[in-house]
């Protein structure tokens, strides 16, 4: 009777001392809570974007996370640009004046790198070139970022998934440690999706759009994100999208764009995002910091 007397004391204090800790451990685990930032087309504040100048300038921002674009030269060749022309980023309408209207896919990658993609933003730029794939990985693989790559108008290079998944390959991307933590596909196009789904299931995707909530179970099948611009962000949507759970059986994840405030950033922290991609990694990674007790960027 003794023994079974003290056995119930330990039980009981044993239980105490756990009604004690649990709400302890929930708050830690809130306050652990990691905000990812996502240096927009490198830093592109900072830095011409979309090039190697922009990621070095992310990196040196201490940035973990870069978003690119990719798109296809006539001649078959992946580069990293935004537009679907040349237009804007480079002087193409100075050195090809009969060209117009300069579309990536009507240029060879020869042609490509004989343009100037940096003295648009800044003198100090020129003469920076459009970097291909290959050499923006090489660069990520000296700085240790993770790629957030987003397939750009998939629909206008047919196979663009199939050859960007083997160029990722080729440079050594589609290994274990780089699909766990430092490689996401995005893209607005749920088919090119779908397909990078079917090609590679390893590979973590990302939907850019904000789907109703009615079809979020749909885009589950092959989306492992949904990345709404950020008006588009509410609670409950944020809520909604946590709660479904992803191809790889995990809850879905929100990462707002193109956030480039501070109050913008404490907001979207506020309504349960999950990361930010921002042309101003160093001003939202330093809001982040303080809109949410505990809150770090992903490292």
């Amino acid at each position: 009777m003794r023994h079974r007397t003290a056995l119930s004391t330990v039980a009981a204090t044993l239980c105490a001392a756990l009604a004690l800790t649990l709400p302890t451990h929930t708050a830690q685990a809130r306050a652990a809570r990691t905000i990812t930032v996502y240096g927009h087309r490198g830093a592109a504040a900072y830095a011409p974007e979309n090039t190697l100048s922009s990621v070095q300038r992310a990196a040196d921002l201490g940035t973990r996370w870069v978003e690119n674009d990719v798109q296809r030269t006539r001649d078959g060749a992946l580069v990293v640009i935004h537009d679907t022309t040349l237009a804007r980023t480079t002087d193409a309408k100075r050195r090809y004046p009969g060209r117009s209207p300069w579309s990536v896919g009507s240029f060879t990658l020869a042609e490509i790198k004989t343009l100037d993609a940096g003295g648009w933003f800044a003198p100090r730029f020129h003469g920076e070139r459009v970097p291909t794939l290959a050499e923006y990985l090489g660069r990520l693989d000296r700085t240790g970022q993770g790629l957030l790559l987003e397939l750009k108008r998939p629909e206008l290079y047919p196979g663009i998934e199939d050859q960007t998944l083997r160029a990722l390959a080729r440079a050594g991307w589609l290994d274990g440690p780089h699909l766990a933590r430092r490689l996401v596909v995005q893209s607005f196009s749920a088919p090119a999706l779908r397909t990078t789904h079917r090609l590679r299931p390893a590979v973590r995707t990302g939907f850019l759009g904000n789907p109703p909530v009615s079809e979020l179970k749909r885009y589950a099948a092959f989306a492992d994100q949904i990345n709404p611009e950020q008006r588009a962000v509410t609670s409950p949507y944020v809520k909604a999208v946590h709660t479904t759970l992803g191809p790889h059986r995990l809850p879905m994840r929100v990462n707002a764009w193109t956030v480039d405030s501070a109050p913008d950033a404490t907001r979207l922290v506020g309504l349960g995002v999950d990361g930010l991609i921002t042309n101003r990694p160093d001003v939202i990674a330093k809001a982040t910091r303080r809109s949410l007790p505990g809150a770090v960027r992903s490292r």
